[in-house]
């Protein structure tokens, strides 16, 4: 199968005790074609290779609408459960969110662990979170998360379906256990209250400067063009969900100042509970003066993350503002779709049509670049000049700044 996220296989690095292996399990619906659930399962491969599990086998079924009991077919899961008892296999991974009885009743026909995309997402989320409000964030997603799944925890009780001899204590235990993890949530609400209360102080003293937020997919570049723009080091990393705190850096193009932040990315079939938890972090997003919407230009599906993107900032009531589209990885795109026998004035020819197709189809300003060659990053850098110079002007129209 092809990795179409680019990432290679000495660029493993994990966060679990030891590499697990995995197969992925996806379902081609009316809503979802089979081209587009490959592509799902290929975001989800790399979702599953940034936690640290190599994927071994995929699976995909064709159905009208989920099965109540096993998402997919019962014939299906038995071919899933064949696979998995003859190659050893860890853990199942569904592209989808499992229900709790799900999720159970494929544990017990299957026999290894099965989690789905929102259980791997707050994985890696849990990894890379540094920040207090970022830990907050992701530990309320968790306990979110678990609170509905909670019998699916205790193994002990799986007798427990009513009738002679299922009485006792035990479903009080999981009372107690769900009024825990509903006070815990409490708490984290009321943690990350305050620390939203912090961040808003902070955002307000900086309220002179002009603020520019880079948005765009997960592993587009949005950290590597940060740092070129800005020479600060945030974390650089081929995987998905790299960055998740919010970094602010003030940057000085000549003589005139600004602020410049880098946000959480963005995914497809991003969980709910994770959108609501980290509202408080794209705040910079809805702060901000001017976006600078990153895309990476060599991935397949880059139109699609465009509108996820841009659905997103529509959520935020965002996408009103100056958006800046910068369509990086220019030199990866032209490793993959140019053929080595082009001259390099036809690579030009055709770097400069693909412009145009994206300046009718996109409205506004876009520049085509390459972080890691720094190519056109000049271009870049005098396009968001002129965009904050006219924001200084329009917040400033009396005050002679001198830049």
């Amino acid at each position: 199968m092809t990795n179409d996220w680019n990432i290679s296989s000495n660029d493993q690095s994990t966060f679990l005790d030891q590499e697990e292996t995995a197969v992925l399990v996806g379902l081609v619906t009316k809503e979802e074609d089979e081209v587009t659930a490959n592509e799902y399962l290929d975001e989800l491969e790399f979702l599953a290779l940034t936690a640290g599990a190599t994927t071994k086998a995929r699976f995909t079924q064709k159905v009208n609408h989920p099965d109540s009991k096993y998402f997919i077919g019962s014939g299906k899961a038995q071919e899933i459960k064949e696979y998995v008892d003859a190659h050893d296999i860890d853990l199942v991974i569904f592209d989808d969110d499992l229900s709790p009885s799900q999720a159970q009743n494929l544990e017990r026909k299957i026999k290894v662990k099965i989690i789905d995309r929102s259980n791997l997402i707050l994985d890696i989320f849990a990894n890379h979170a540094q920040s207090a409000q970022a830990r907050t964030q992701v530990e309320l997603a968790q306990m979110q998360y678990l609170l509905p799944r909670l019998r699916g925890l205790w193994t002990h009780l799986e007798r427990q379906q009513g009738g002679i001899g299922t009485r006792g204590p035990g479903e009080k235990e999981i009372e107690t256990d769900r009024r825990i993890v509903r006070d815990k949530i409490k708490k984290l609400q009321d943690r990350l209250e305050k620390l939203e209360l912090q961040s808003e102080t902070r955002r307000k003293n900086r309220g002179q400067y002009i603020r520019v937020a880079f948005v765009g997919y997960t592993n587009v570049g949005k950290s590597s063009l940060m740092n070129r723009l800005s020479k600060s080091d945030v974390l650089e990393e081929n995987k998905l969900f790299a960055t998740l705190d919010t970094t602010v850096r003030k940057v000085v193009f000549g003589r005139m100042p600004f602020l410049m932040s880098d946000t959480v990315g963005f995914i497809r079939k991003l969980p709910h509970h994770l959108v609501e938890s980290f509202k408080s972090t794209l705040e910079e997003t809805k702060e901000s003066d001017i976006l600078i919407h990153v895309v990476d230009l060599s991935h397949p599906s880059y139109e699609e993350q465009i509108e996820t993107v841009q659905q997103t900032l529509a959520s935020l009531g965002v996408e009103q503002k100056p958006i800046l589209m910068v369509f990086n990885k220019l030199d990866l795109y032209r490793k993959k779709f140019f053929d080595d026998l082009l001259t390099e004035s036809e690579k030009d020819a055709l770097v400069n049509e693909l412009r145009e197709s994206l300046d009718k189809k996109y409205e506004g300003q876009i520049v085509m670049v390459s972080a890691r060659t720094k190519e056109n990053l000049q271009t870049l850098r005098d396009m968001l000049s002129g965009m904050i110079e006219t924001k200084y002007k329009e917040r400033y129209p009396y005050k002679a700044k001198y830049w």
